[in-house]
């Protein structure tokens, strides 16, 4: 893995779901995984797999080549001024990390086709068509065995480091990371915004991950 960037702020973001529309593990479930298989997210949410089994064996399910698996991600809905949005907040001396649970395979792959150059840790995974997308815990600090990367670990060592620290993300692993950043740098939508708000936190509501850059900049 790559190390933080030494910029004096940095925005962390997650992926699915935040910089996406849509989830890849959920366009897995309905058009890439064969029919019967079992609903390992569901095992999640009951508490019979960390997030980081779930994924990992909705993934091994997988069967498709490359070429295919890719045009599914494609259908995440990346949000195409990604790039340009992470040019101009580099212009000003802001730093991107992609923090996510999800794998690096499909996520390093739509990051080039938007242009968008940013520091990524997200699990490892390899593409077998007989055997799925073999994804793996990451090596490093940020690794954690329950989600695959601690969101949070990378947010504290960002604000360790004495940057100003922003966080934008979606889903019930980013919680706790946007609990560590002022509310002013705390952007969430989807499920992230509805939790926030049950519990009383500040925040700024996103629908398009490109909406952020300018917020940052005006701040």
């Amino acid at each position: 893995m790559t190390t933080l960037p030494t910029t004096g702020k940095i925005l962390v973001t997650d992926f699915d779901g935040t910089l996406t529309q849509r989830d890849f593990y959920r366009i897995a479930q309905a058009v890439l995984v064969p029919p019967g298989t079992p609903d390992y997210w569901e095992g999640f949410i009951t508490g019979r797999l960390t997030h980081f089994e779930a994924m990992q064996r909705i993934f091994w399910h997988i069967r498709a080549d490359a070429e295919t698996v890719l045009r599914a991600a494609e259908t995440m809905g990346l949000d195409p001024d990604a790039g340009t949005a992470t040019t101009a907040l580099r212009a000003a001396g802001w730093g991107t990390v992609v923090a996510s649970a999800g794998c690096a395979w499909y996520i390093d792959r739509l990051l080039a086709e938007v242009a968008m150059t940013a520091t990524v840790y997200a699990c490892p995974g390899v593409l077998d068509p007989a055997r799925g997308l073999l994804m793996h815990l990451p090596d490093g600090p940020f690794r954690d065995p329950r989600i695959g990367v601690d969101k949070a670990a990378v947010v504290r060592a960002a604000l360790a480091a004495g940057a100003e620290v922003a966080f934008a993300g979606d889903g019930r692993p980013d919680l706790a990371p946007a609990l560590l950043v002022p509310p002013t740098r705390r952007f969430a939508t989807h499920w992230l915004a509805e939790e926030l708000t049950r519990l009383g936190q500040p925040f700024q509501r996103f629908t398009h991950w490109a909406e952020i850059a300018p917020r940052l900049l005006e701040a």
